[in-house]
């Protein structure tokens, strides 16, 4: 279990803090050529939104699926299921192939009842017993830095966006927009046990309000 914060920055601060990030901390090893990369992921809810309204209502112990990738590749894509208990996350993931993926979109899952993956496997119970289906999909450009002590991860998160409620995971060319206006970015600190001073002076983490700001809920507004 990880230590997550979050907390809502606007332009001017988002400046700020990665000028200030850029001179302290490495990148992260997939920030490729520009320094950063997009991600792109669906949601899976109930169809009385359970994941989204225990987050809403601030549940203690949670859990969500999602199936993501990166920089539009289907190549490497993983199924993941994030777990939050008392403020501390955890995450699971498994590799899938854009086939098995466009399987699960179209509701083709019986194939998972016989998965070697003891993560594929839970997913497709909960898709039974649950009947979670493709809620959203979540499109944003991250900018991810690292710091070895306390296991720290760093990410900027800007120009989220939204399909309108599309499932199309795979299909990149549907239309996105804009899940929030009100803030420019999200800056999220994940860290073990400890969180270096270095790390807490960097991004002022004692002077902001941290938030349970969730990219999945803004983006359900629209759905």
């Amino acid at each position: 279990m990880r230590h997550e914060d979050k907390f809502e920055i606007n332009r001017f601060d988002y400046h700020i803090l990665k000028n200030r990030l850029d001179n302290l901390f490495p990148l992260d090893a997939n920030s490729g050529a520009y320094g950063y990369y997009r991600v792109r992921s669906i949601y899976f809810d109930n169809i009385y939104d359970k994941a989204l309204r225990e987050k809403l209502d601030g549940v203690s112990r949670r859990e969500k699926f999602r199936i993501r990738l990166y920089n539009y590749d289907p190549s490497f894509i993983k199924l993941e299921k994030k777990v939050k208990i008392a403020g501390l996350g955890r995450k699971e993931t498994a590799a899938i192939t854009a086939n098995q993926v466009e399987k699960i979109l179209y509701g083709d899952v019986e194939w998972m009842a016989v998965s070697n993956n003891h993560l594929i496997g839970e997913f497709y119970s909960k898709i039974i017993l649950h009947q979670l289906k493709p809620s959203t999909i979540v499109d944003y450009r991250r900018e991810a830095y690292t710091f070895v002590p306390g296991n720290v991860r760093i990410t900027l998160d800007s120009d989220i966006r939204t399909a309108f409620g599309n499932t199309e995971f795979l299909n990149f060319d549907i239309p996105l927009v804009k899940s929030d206006n009100s803030s420019y970015a999200v800056l999220e600190v994940k860290y073990d046990e400890f969180i270096p001073d270095i790390v807490r002076l960097a991004v002022g983490l004692d002077s902001r309000r941290r938030g349970a700001y969730s990219k999945y809920a803004l983006s359900r507004r629209y759905d």
